[in-house]
């Protein structure tokens, strides 16, 4: 899979975690130009990132957050921002429901509204190295706005760990960072010890569908493949390998979805619910062992995303569906 459709296929990952931005804030100035105001900060300390260094609050409180996949990580680490981008057409994610509160629309990722932005008067401003082309020239309209950081999003994107040190350590929050993947690893072990050596032999497959992309199966790189390796478990031989993504599968090669167990995933629009039927139409699907063997199993957009709630919604579905499952393989 080359970068390009990596980078479409991404930006449909970002859509379904995004929907949780929806009403308005109500704290708000008269406009001023963007070129020339710039809020003070007094009490900051120095933060290291890719565009050099800058100095933030120490308690920041009206952060707005322009990062991609980040808003989550934010409440999970204490942070509640006042404002994100919002791409319509997907629901508000289930797995996030009671944990994330709806927050101010500011546009969309590559081309947030900076007018509305500096109405709010933040004094914090996270944003990502993702729209390469335009980063130079909104990192500095947005400095004049707030203290910016701008997060190490490179293409294809890190491993979810990773991104999520880093934003842990530009919020301050590393303590809390660390106590949250200390809980992550132990409920790994957890899962680990309930399968025993049978996680040796699962072969557990990944795969999703949808009318703009097709037919496709994750790989070992990718933020939920990560999580099946922490585990132990093992994958198909068509989705092993340094990869995120095999998208466009045709129907004659379906059979790369088959495993023991096959965790399908959907964004839960109409439109997913309607390619997934439509695809269960074929002949082809029918013939596959995991669906002869009723181990399909239909899960959520956390299987998509990289934030820390969506990643221990992985590990329910896994505790679900293998461990309190019956479960017999060869």
């Amino acid at each position: 899979m080359n970068i390009s459709s990596l980078r479409r296929l991404t930006h449909l990952i970002l859509l379904s975690i995004s929907t949780v931005i929806l009403v308005s804030a109500c704290r708000t100035t008269a406009d001023t130009s963007i070129t020339s105001y710039k809020q003070p900060v007094e009490d900051c300390r120095i933060v290291q990132h890719i565009m050099g260094s800058t100095c933030i609050p120490r308690n920041p409180q009206w952060v707005v957050n322009l990062a991609a996949d980040t808003l989550a990580n934010c409440w999970a680490l204490g942070v509640r921002p006042i404002a994100s981008p919002y791409p319509t057409g997907f629901p508000f994610p289930k797995y996030l429901q009671g944990k994330v509160d709806q927050v101010e629309s500011v546009g969309d990722y590559k081309t947030p509204n900076l007018e509305k932005i500096l109405r709010l008067k933040p004094d914090l401003i996270i944003y990502d190295s993702q729209y390469e082309l335009q980063l130079k020239d909104i990192y500095k309209k947005l400095s004049y706005i707030a203290p910016t950081v701008v997060l190490n999003t490179p293409f294809p994107p890190p491993s979810w760990k990773v991104m999520f040190e880093e934003l842990a350590q530009v919020l301050g929050k590393e303590e809390v960072g660390q106590q949250l993947m200390y809980q992550y690893w132990q409920r790994v072990e957890t899962i680990k010890e309930m399968l025993g050596e049978q996680r040796t032999n699962m072969k557990v497959s990944i795969g999703n569908t949808s009318s703009e992309y097709g037919i496709w199966s994750y790989g070992e790189k990718h933020f939920s493949g990560s999580v099946l390796k922490d585990i132990g478990l093992q994958r198909p031989k068509s989705q092993r390998g340094d990869f995120h993504y095999i998208e466009n599968i045709s129907k004659e090669k379906i059979s790369d979805l088959d495993g023991d167990v096959l965790f399908f995933v959907t964004m839960e629009r109409e439109d997913d619910k309607k390619t997934l039927e439509k695809l269960k139409q074929s002949p082809l699907w029918s013939q596959l062992e995991v669906v002869q063997k009723n181990k399909v199993y239909v899960v959520g957009g956390h299987w998509h995303n990289q934030d820390i709630f969506a990643i221990n919604a992985i590990l329910d579905d896994l505790e679900k569906y293998l461990v309190n499952t019956p479960q017999t393989y060869d």
